[in-house]
C-alpha cells in the first residue's frame, strides 16, 4: 500500500505474530497485565487479572494504565485482586485433572459403578457430563 509520502510500513512485519498481548491504549506498546470490562447496566468498570483470551468487548491494559485508570463521573471502579506471580494449580484443579485422566482411562464397555441409571444416589445431583456432576446449592 502506498501513500503520498511513500510506501506504508507496518509496525510489526506481517510474517511475525507477537505472542504477547499489548495494552489497548492508543500508542502504548507495553505488555498487558490486566483486563478492563465495563458493566453498563451497573455503571461499573471492572479491572482484574489479564483474561485468558482476548475478548472483543474487553480492554487489555499495561500496569501503568491499569494503575491510573479512572471511571466516568457516577461510575464505580472495581479492582479485583491480581496475582503477582504465575498462576499455580489449586488442589481442586489437580483433583479435576486426576479425575479426568481416570475417566479417560476407563474402558468404555465397562458398566458404570453408579448403577444402571448412570447416576449416584446423591439427591443433590441435577446433571452429569463425563466425570463432572452438577449439584443443587445447599439450602441455607
Amino acid at each position: 500500500m502506498e501513500s503520498r509520502r511513500g510506501p506504508l510500513k507496518s509496525a510489526v512485519p506481517s510474517n511475525l505474530v507477537s505472542l504477547v498481548r499489548r495494552c489497548s491504549r492508543t500508542a502504548c506498546g507495553r505488555p498487558a497485565v490486566a483486563t478492563l470490562t465495563y458493566v453498563y447496566a451497573d455503571s461499573t468498570a471492572v479491572l482484574g487479572p489479564l483474561a485468558t483470551y482476548a475478548e472483543p468487548h474487553c480492554y487489555d491494559l499495561c500496569s501503568e494504565h491499569s494503575e491510573r485508570l479512572t471511571a466516568p463521573r457516577g461510575w464505580e471502579v472495581v479492582r479485583l485482586a491480581m496475582d503477582s506471580g504465575p498462576p499455580r494449580p489449586s488442589g481442586d484443579d489437580l483433583e479435576a485433572l486426576a479425575n479426568a485422566v481416570r475417566e479417560a482411562a476407563r474402558p468404555q464397555d465397562r458398566q458404570d459403578p453408579a448403577g444402571p441409571g448412570g447416576r449416584d444416589t446423591d439427591p443433590r445431583e441435577i446433571a452429569r457430563r463425563g466425570h463432572l456432576r452438577v449439584l443443587r446449592s445447599p439450602e441455607s
